[in-house]
């Protein structure tokens, strides 16, 4: 498991850029840093690690060359930006990275790629292939024609699940902030930046913020959530300041720089990583304390007796998150019943399944091997 004293020993490692650290204020690309940065990158190669950039800002660039001054509402404008700035973007990183004799090349995702499970092991076997011929994929999602990305606009929570896919050691994802506080920093001058996170507990979930900046999408949320995936895949994760001078060497060095999420040994495999965040997310469950210990301790399936209370519309087959009593989200996995059947068997022991639905076709809820422990 990385530490701050081990992060060194780090081999395969994914470095996402925010908007706010490729562009100025006013929206022209920063490239003073963004040269800085591609640098670091490519020196990191040279030493022989893998690298992997997942980038945002093609709406961001687009507006700027498309000369809006406010971001777009539509998703048809949001779509013309984005297909504007992804040209732009490419350009610029093609063109400073083989400066420093490194290969790249464009990988544009989609939800669609991480929802069917097929084109999750193909997106994980293309970009594995690429680290082994030495190129540095530069990724992206595909914001010109997927709807849904643009309505969530979340490229942390992408760079862990690209993090989870390739099996990375670490994710760096570099911003205009410097970690997570225990407070707005903005707003409380006392507000105390948090170094070393091991769990992602209500409470610190509870210190998400508010949303990005007006050409970002992303927050202090995202962020949160990018490190309970990154966490559960067995992979450390820091968050940063992008603007701090040689921020990735001193990460890699062990210097106390930002945010350090820990990763869990209990990585989950590649199957269950794909249940957990790669599959769409259509309901949630809550359950009892005698439950939450069965699941967590015992490695039990999910079984109607410990379900208290029911949430959404979910249909057998979907996957639906697991909460506990104080409210912490600790298992995702694919449910054997309809919302509305677990609704009315909900606190009731297996024996009476059948006889309160007509039949039973499962005993479990939901089943260990489809079962997903997050904690």
């Amino acid at each position: 498991m990385l530490t701050r004293e081990n992060l060194s020993c780090a081999k395969r490692i994914v470095v996402k850029l925010g908007t706010s650290t490729l562009t100025h204020a006013n929206g022209k690309l920063n490239l003073l840093r963004i040269e800085k940065l591609i640098r670091e990158l490519s020196d990191l190669h040279n030493q022989g690690k893998e690298i992997i950039l997942v980038t945002s800002g093609a709406v961001g660039v687009g507006m700027d060359r498309l000369g809006l001054m406010e971001k777009p509402k539509t998703i048809p404008e949001k779509q013309a930006a984005a297909a504007v700035g992804q040209g732009i973007l490419m350009h610029i990183y093609e063109k400073l990275f083989s400066e420093y004799g490194q290969t790249v090349a464009q990988v544009l995702l989609t939800r669609a790629d991480s929802v069917n499970r097929q084109r999750y092991a193909n997106s994980r076997n293309s970009l594995l292939t690429l680290l082994k011929l030495g190129v540095i994929p530069v990724i992206n999602e595909n914001d010109a024609v997927a709807v849904d990305e643009l309505k969530i606009g979340d490229n942390d929570t992408l760079s862990a699940t690209v993090a989870g896919l390739v099996d990375a050691d670490l994710l760096v994802i570099l911003s205009d902030v410097e970690g997570v506080y225990t407070d707005n920093p903005s707003k409380n001058p006392a507000a105390k930046l948090i170094e070393l996170i091991t769990d992602i507990t209500p409470e610190i979930e509870s210190l998400s913020g508010e949303p990005g900046s007006l050409r970002g999408t992303g927050g202090m949320y995202t962020k949160i959530q990018a490190g309970k995936i990154a966490m559960s895949s067995g992979v450390a994760m820091v968050i940063a300041l992008s603007s701090r001078e040689e921020v990735l060497r001193r990460i890699l060095s062990g210097e106390a720089v930002g945010t350090l999420f820990l990763s869990k040994e209990n990585a989950l495999h590649v199957r269950k990583r794909w249940l957990a965040f790669g599959s769409r997310l259509h309901g949630s469950v809550t359950i009892d304390k005698g439950c939450e210990q069965a699941l967590l301790e015992d490695g039990s399936s999910l079984l109607s007796a410990g379900i208290t209370a029911v949430e959404g519309d979910f249909e057998q087959g979907n996957t639906i998150r697991v909460f506990t009593t104080n409210e912490q989200e600790i298992a995702r996995g694919l449910v054997n019943y309809s919302a509305a059947d677990v609704e009315k068997i909900k606190g009731r022991h297996t024996d009476e399944i059948a006889d309160i639905l007509g039949n039973k076709p499962y005993d479990e809820i939901i089943h260990r091997d489809n079962l997903a422990l997050l904690v």
